[in-house]
């Protein structure tokens, strides 16, 4: 067999192609490894937003009603403390309806304490986490929180 129709790669190509793939994978997995971390941040930054929504809602339809104790969003009924939801499962939860398996929401006790969610499968789940805290006064809005720095 004559040397010259022979094709393939020489030993010398495939040490080149490995070394490059290998610099490459040294950059490129590090990278890769924080966007878990990128993911559950923009989670929570969107959990944030939903809670403020829902909490806009309930404000303008309790404006609108004229209902300052409860307001009806999708059928449920959401319990509300100065024209904003409550804290209670009854409150900002049923405002919120985070039915996803990605949170565990935590309502408080009473209805002007403290409702937080964490998120599931965090490394810190207490410090990836969204809380709210309704208002104080009539003429005060919620605190709504987040805390990224377990995420």
């Amino acid at each position: 067999m004559d040397a010259s129709s022979q094709r393939g790669f020489t030993l010398i190509e495939l040490v080149v192609v490995i070394v490059i793939l290998g610099v490459l994978a040294a950059f490129a997995i590090p990278r890769f490894i924080t966007l878990d971390t990128t993911a559950r941040t923009a989670t929570i930054n969107a959990l944030a937003g939903s809670v403020r929504s829902a909490a806009s809602l309930a404000r303008g339809m309790s404006m609108a009603s004229q209902n300052t104790a409860s307001v009806t969003m999708e059928g449920n009924s959401v319990t509300l403390l100065y024209n904003y939801p409550d804290s209670s499962a009854t409150g900002i939860v049923t405002a919120v309806n985070t039915s996803s398996a990605d949170f565990t929401g935590t309502a408080a006790a009473t209805a002007a304490g403290t409702t937080t969610w964490t998120k599931t499968n965090a490394p810190t789940p207490a410090n990836c986490a969204v809380s709210y805290t309704p208002p104080t006064a009539a003429g005060s809005t919620p605190t709504i929180t987040t805390t990224t720095s377990g995420c």
